[in-house]
């Protein structure tokens, strides 16, 4: 099958704890697929990447975000079709959840809780990616 790819993107979104400092990975949960997940969703067209993957993650999480290094792009299988999500680091820099259509429940957790949590595989390469010393966290 030759289709063109689903094009996609989204962030692994990430802040430093209020409480203690430490790293926290957002997750959301689409009760749609019930499962826990990186914000993301399809690009629309002619959209730049990094600019849909931030206008997803207002969208599902309410925070507006500084985009960091890019992360692996994912490459599966939806419905049928091939798909490409791009991924980039991004900093959670203000705002607030609030329940929608897409995405019922966020949470905050360490690296190690979101790699556990989250529902595909695929997904906690990027975890693994963000944290790699390669400066993918600075600020900025």
């Amino acid at each position: 099958m030759n289709a063109t790819p689903i094009q996609a993107a989204g962030c692994v979104l990430w802040r430093r704890s209020p409480l203690a400092g430490d790293l926290e990975i957002c997750l959301v949960h689409r009760p749609k697929y019930d499962d826990w997940s990186h914000p993301k969703g399809k690009l629309k067209r002619g959209e730049d990447p990094v600019v849909g993957a931030l206008r997803e993650v207002a969208e599902e999480t309410g925070y507006t975000a500084v985009p960091g290094d890019e992360l692996p792009t994912m490459r599966y299988s939806a419905g049928g079709r091939p798909k490409e999500v791009r991924y980039w680091a991004a900093q959670a820099v203000s705002g607030r959840f609030a329940p929608n259509s897409e995405v019922d429940r966020v949470l905050w957790l360490s690296p190690a809780e979101a790699r556990d949590r989250l529902s595909q595989p695929r997904d906690r390469d990027l975890v693994d990616a963000l944290l790699r010393p390669s400066g993918r966290l600075r600020r900025g």
